[in-house]
């Protein structure tokens, strides 16, 4: 059985108005460094962002990991995740699914756990970290649209999800709520070392590694955009709408694919540049 009585993450509805996202910083490092999958019937990889990817049509999902645990069945499963976190209301579903695991969780962190991947990684009974990875920890965020009132009510909410956060995080790192309200005030990252000192992780093993993937010129560079416009403070679904009209733009020239990705760069370098000044 589970090693652990979690509690069991609380329900949010997602407010229409909202977007979330990953956080920009680390979805640039995550991005400039793909890390190859492996393991064996009884490991789920999670290297990937949390929720929808709409450049990949993939990205990891609650949907993914109930598919994933009903393959594996009634076994103990070791997690792996190299993620830049994004749709927290995933994250939360994603770790009731673990939690509910009616064998051993093993969480091995092989690159990052950011942002939602934290949260998806304390349903681990044993949440491991190996040499130069982070677990990193901040309050909820995301893009609100709309009048005064539509802010003052947003306000009310993201105070809301930082509770359900910290209800997870105080559960299983066993600290005091008032030394992770601060750890996620100051958006932490956390290597090996102090991810144990403060709980968030059980062991650092140093031969935990996962090997470099031979990247995807074409998504790691829409990525990069991606996250080059989300550091200036871009929405992820104003991004969306902007640089599928750049890719548009590239799709209809007929150069060689090396043209293309610099008219791509080209295209959103200008949306960048427009939206600065």
């Amino acid at each position: 059985m589970s090693l652990r009585q979690l509690p069991e993450a609380k329900t949010i509805a997602c407010p229409k108005n909202l977007s979330w996202d990953a956080p920009s910083d680390v979805l640039a490092r995550w991005a400039e460094a793909p890390l190859a999958a492996s393991g064996g019937d009884d490991t789920i990889t999670i290297f990937d962002v949390i929720g929808e990817d709409f450049w990949t049509g993939g990205g990891f999902t609650a949907k993914r990991m109930s598919a994933a645990l009903r393959a594996i069945g009634d076994k103990p499963v070791t997690v792996q995740i190299n993620s830049p976190g994004g749709d927290l209301f995933e994250g939360l579903a994603i770790f009731n699914l673990l939690r509910s695991h009616k064998q051993k969780v093993t969480v091995q962190v092989m690159g990052w756990a950011a942002s939602a991947a934290s949260i998806i990684a304390m349903a681990g009974d044993d949440i491991v970290m190996g040499l130069g990875t982070f677990m990193m920890v901040h309050n909820a965020w995301g893009v609100v649209i709309g009048n005064r009132h539509d802010f003052r009510e947003a306000a009310d909410l993201f105070e809301s999800f930082d509770t359900a956060i910290i209800d997870i995080y105080e559960a299983r790192t066993g600290g005091e709520r008032a030394r992770i309200e601060k750890l996620m005030d100051a958006e932490s990252f956390l290597g090996p070392a102090d991810a144990v000192k403060h709980g968030f992780a059980d062991r650092v093993d140093d031969d935990l590694k996962a090997e470099a993937a031979a990247p995807n010129t074409e998504i790691m560079a829409k990525r990069r955009l991606d996250a080059l416009l989300a550091q200036s403070g871009v929405p992820r679904s104003e991004r969306r709408r902007m640089l599928q009209a750049a890719a548009g733009t590239q799709d209809a020239a007929d150069h060689a694919s090396v043209t293309q990705d610099a008219d791509f760069f080209a295209a959103a370098r200008q949306l960048i540049e427009t939206i600065r000044t």
